[in-house]
């Protein structure tokens, strides 16, 4: 944890170098406050991050349901495959299908990257809280004359609530601190702010880069807290 603490206490350096402290200040968060494509970068992230947590969600339920009810032995590998594997390759895999639809690269291609990667720990998370689920609670539903569709809604979704929520969270924080599939993904005039964060290194770590390092890692960790606080036992798994 060293090392972002000192990102952390670098962001309030009164210095555009990081060699050496030589005074508080908060100047670097209204310097940041005020940068247009750093705002521009931001704004795209969140956009991005939310579409991505929507769908992903979804899809991640709906498999996370079907490996929870089907015992298919090849269901549970199509669906975790995009985990397991390094994210370099499963952004040059995008890369080069993008490339041979001649699709555009842009934000609709780094979304469509983001959900394919994050439909899979949705999944994990889902079918983690449909395994503590009673199921007896459905079946006394039906017993008491519910549909499937009834007893769906009214029992399960309720019961695996905040492992959905958990999963929605958990693609969003995904999303918003993906570099390496979006950095294959993006096309020209496409940022988001680890893209733009790496960027700023190229020319030196200022302390903006730190302070907009800092408040990106403090939303991430709120994220995964809140969402280990709704699920934590399929987070821990």
């Amino acid at each position: 944890y060293l090392p972002l603490i000192i990102v952390v206490i670098y962001s309030f350096n009164d210095s555009r170098l990081n060699a050496e402290w030589v005074g508080f200040t908060l100047n670097w968060y209204q310097v940041l406050f005020a940068d247009e494509p750093m705002l521009t970068a931001a704004r795209n992230t969140l956009i991005i991050g939310a579409i991505t947590s929507v769908c992903a969600t979804v899809l991640g339920t709906l498999a996370g349901l079907a490996m929870h009810r089907y015992k298919l032995r090849l269901l549970p590998v199509l669906v975790l495959t995009p985990i397991a594997i390094p994210e370099i390759l499963m952004g040059l895999s995008l890369l080069v299908f993008f490339v041979t639809l001649n699709f555009t690269l842009g934000f609709v291609s780094i979304t469509l990257a983001h959900i394919a990667f994050c439909v899979g720990f949705v999944a994990i998370v889902v079918r983690a809280r449909l395994a503590g689920m009673d199921n007896a609670l459905v079946e006394a539903a039906r017993d008491l004359g519910a549909t499937p569709q009834q007893a769906f809604r009214l029992v399960t979704l309720p019961l695996i609530m905040p492992g959905i929520v958990a999963g929605a969270l958990m693609a969003f924080t995904l999303s918003i601190d993906d570099f390496v599939i979006t950095y294959f993904t993006a096309g020209a005039g496409a940022s988001t702010l680890p893209l733009q964060i790496y960027s700023m290194l190229k020319i030196a770590v200022t302390p903006e880069v730190n302070a907009i390092s800092t408040l990106l890692m403090l939303l991430t960790l709120a994220l995964i807290f809140i969402a280990s606080k709704l699920a934590p036992g399929a987070l821990r798994g």
